[in-house]
């Protein structure tokens, strides 16, 4: 899964506040010829990536190229089942990545229209947000 080497605290706040409104960056197609758009805000995980990213990579085979423009560098913590209240904050379960509405989230390049739909349609099945086509 995905996971950053190295990060400067263990453990982070969740920071709900900042997590509506649209987004700002990776809103333009940069790499590739096609894109994944997703429509709401949502925390995807490293797992959720991870499906994605093998659901594309076996359908467009060797033909295309493919770019994540997400990265789960946030990580989210969980304690155990049936423990106490109290005893500090758990320990890390997960990396998410925060994305906002309106960002590319996959690109691909090298393949026909056609091709690169049905990739996005099948990943989209994978994701738990809303999500759009889009061309550069």
């Amino acid at each position: 899964m995905l996971s950053p080497k190295k990060t400067k605290f263990r453990k982070s706040h969740k920071g709900r506040k900042r997590m509506g409104g649209k987004s700002s960056r990776k809103v333009n197609v940069a790499f590739g010829e096609y894109g994944l758009k997703v429509i709401e805000t949502v925390w995807i995980t490293d797992r959720q990536i991870e499906a994605v990213r093998k659901v594309i990579s076996k359908f467009i085979k060797k033909e295309g190229k493919m770019w994540l423009r997400i990265f789960p560098d946030k990580p989210v913590t969980a304690k155990s089942a049936e423990v106490p209240m109290g005893g500090g904050k758990g320990t890390v379960d997960h990396w998410v990545a925060a994305v906002k509405a309106g960002t590319i989230i996959f690109e691909l390049a090298g393949i026909n229209e056609e091709e690169a739909k049905k990739a996005f349609r099948l990943a989209a099945s994978k994701l738990p947000v809303k999500t759009t086509f889009t061309k550069k």
